[in-house]
């Protein structure tokens, strides 16, 4: 039996359990899948569990069960490549034939000290249950600040001041103006709707310092009950202690076929891929359908595809609370329900459709 073993049950790990189960395994191949928890979790909204307009569940997607797919419930210490291992943080070691690396990002803190130690986070599910519990608990008139007006820091804060209108919220970014990534346009809708609902946005900001209960913008002290960080993503530290080429932001550099070079039975799919696009989970899922062609060919005996054709992202977009939206759709810019709409429909496609 040939062994493939998946880190990570994100995004690019379900996708590939899709394109294998039920029927497109080959019977001699097994996989085992090890992620720290027992289900998949819908990371485009983590924002709205942190600001407490979904629940828990809501997010959920259980794995699926098929005779040739096995869950290992752990985390990951060390890759070892040269030698087709996995160690497990309780020190069970386990082998592979085939390797797929989808570890996800965690928090980018630019060496900002004390962000690491008194900032919460919306990357991983049990730091946003966190972040949920800690927003519930303040009380009326309290300050919130996110630092970091990307699509994360954006989408919390109109969740949040949605959910709680009685909080004070402060929106800090780097830029001239917040969602830098996306039209001029966008951003200027996005900036109407925080200004119409009290949103306090503080552009060309510079946090130097975090210390408990407060910030420091360009070292003016800022009072703050609750700091959420969303200002940055580096790949999963696992992935950074790599020894394998990686490129500036520390993703792995890797084959037309996507796997790392000097090693062909090892891929890296989502976050940790240095790839042509930003991280995002459609990237993540695209990444995946070709993987699960190179390892198919792989499986069969037959060549790998030299090349692939260049991954087309369909767009983005982004919820302004539970009515409103922007976003990208085939480089047209669209705001308001149309957008909000389209967002949860495509929610709802990815959870019903895997689950």
């Amino acid at each position: 039996m040939r062994k493939l073993v998946i880190l990570g049950g994100g995004y690019g790990g379900m996708k590939l359990l899709q394109r294998f189960l039920p029927n497109q395994l080959p019977e001699d191949v097994t996989i085992t899948l090890i992620d720290r928890n027992p289900y998949h979790s819908l990371k485009t909204e983590f924002y709205a569990l942190a600001a407490g307009t979904i629940p828990d569940q809501h997010i959920r997607v259980p794995f699926p069960e098929h005779p040739q797919l096995s869950y290992v419930s752990g985390s990951v210490k060390e890759i070892v490549l040269n030698d087709n291992a996995i160690i497990l943080d309780n020190d069970e070691t386990i082998t592979y034939d085939d390797l797929v690396i989808g570890l996800g990002c965690e928090d980018k803190y630019h060496n900002v000290p004390g962000a690491d130690q008194f900032t919460y986070s919306i990357q991983t599910i049990d730091k946003s249950r966190t972040t949920y519990q800690t927003l519930n608990g303040l009380t009326k008139g309290a300050t919130v600040s996110i630092v970091g007006a990307g699509l994360s820091g954006v989408e919390l804060a109109s969740e949040l001041i949605e959910s709680r209108p009685d909080l004070k919220i402060k929106l800090f970014d780097r830029g001239k103006h917040i969602l830098s990534s996306f039209s001029p346009r966008l951003s200027a809708y996005v900036e109407g709707w925080f200004d119409a609902h009290n949103v306090e946005i503080i552009n060309q900001s510079n946090i130097t310092k975090v210390e408990e209960q407060a910030l420091y913008n360009h070292d003016e002290k800022i009072q703050s009950d609750v700091i959420v960080w969303t200002a940055g993503i580096q790949p999963s530290k696992i992935v950074r202690d790599l020894d394998v080429e990686k490129d500036k932001q520390g993703r792995v550099k890797l084959t037309p076929q996507h796997l790392i070079p000097n090693y062909d039975n090892a891929f890296v799919v989502g976050d940790c891929a240095s790839l042509d696009h930003a991280p995002s989970a459609q990237l993540a899922e695209s990444q995946a359908e070709q993987i699960s062609t190179v390892l198919t060919k792989k499986w069969n005996g037959e060549p790998l595809p030299e090349s692939f054709p260049k991954m087309k992202l369909n767009g983005v977009l982004g919820s302004l609370g539970k009515k409103q939206g922007f976003g990208l759709v085939s480089n047209r810019a669209i705001t308001g329900r149309v957008a909000r709409m389209l967002k949860s429909g495509v929610l709802w496609l990815h959870k019903y459709h895997n689950g």
